[in-house]
C-alpha cells in the first residue's frame, strides 16, 4: 500500500516505560571498524537537526522542525539532556538523547539509526547503552520512550524485548511529508 505525500493519516503513539534496571550488562563496542560512542557539549542546532533528520526523515520525524529554532536550542543545552552520537568508520551511524528533567525519569527522547547503519548490528549495542545510561544517570526509577506506527516497523519489538512495557496508546493524525510505501 503506498500512502502519498498531503494524504493525511491516522497513527499510534504507542507510550512504553521500564521501572527496574534491566539486569544485562553494558555491551561490548560492536566489531567491523572504528566504533566510538560521543557525548556532545551543547550541540548546535543544526547539528542535532542533521541526525535527526538522517534518521527520521523516513518516518516523518518532523515536529523539531516546526518548533522555533531557540527552543530546540533549549531543549539540547538543558544541562539535563544529553545528546549522544555513535560514531563508526567516521561517519555518524545513530543517535539517541536522554532527557531527565523529570525528576526520577529519564526519557529516551530520542533513537535511532542512520539507514546505512542499519544491519550492522549496531542497534542492540546502542539501545542497550542508551538504557543503561539512563538506569545511571542520579535518582533514576523509571525510563520511558515513546514510539508511533509510522517509525521504524521493528521500533516497538525492539523496544519491548529491551524490557520496555508499553503503558498508553494515543491515536493521532498528520499529513504525509512524503510518500511511504509499507
Amino acid at each position: 500500500m503506498t500512502q502519498k505525500a498531503g494524504d493525511e493519516v491516522t497513527y499510534t503513539v504507542t507510550y512504553l516505560e521500564m521501572t527496574q534496571k534491566p539486569s544485562f550488562p553494558y555491551p561490548p563496542m560492536p566489531t567491523g571498524g572504528p566504533t566510538v560512542l560521543l557525548a556532545a557539549d551543547e550541540p548546535p542546532v543544526r547539528y542535532f537537526l542533521n541526525m535527526y533528520d538522517a534518521v527520521g526523515s523516513e518516518y516523518e520525524w518532523t515536529d523539531q522542525h516546526e518548533k522555533p529554532l531557540l527552543e530546540v536550542k533549549e531543549f539540547l543545552h538543558d544541562p539535563s539532556v544529553t545528546m549522544f552520537t555513535l560514531m563508526r568508520n567516521g561517519w555518524p551511524a545513530g543517535f539517541f538523547i536522554l532527557d531527565g528533567r523529570v525528576a526520577g525519569e529519564c526519557d529516551l527522547a530520542y533513537f535511532g539509526l542512520v539507514p546505512e547503519a542499519v544491519g550492522l548490528g549496531l542497534g542492540k549495542y546502542l539501545l542497550h547503552t542508551a538504557i543503561l545510561m539512563g538506569w545511571d544517570l542520579p535518582n533514576v526509577t523509571k525510563l520511558t520512550v515513546n514510539t508511533n506506527s509510522l517509525d521504524h516497523p521493528r521500533a516497538l519489538p525492539l523496544y519491548q524485548k529491551a524490557g520496555f512495557a508499553p503503558v498508553r496508546r494515543a491515536e493521532h493524525k498528520r499529513i504525509l511529508t512524503r510518500d511511504r510505501t509499507h
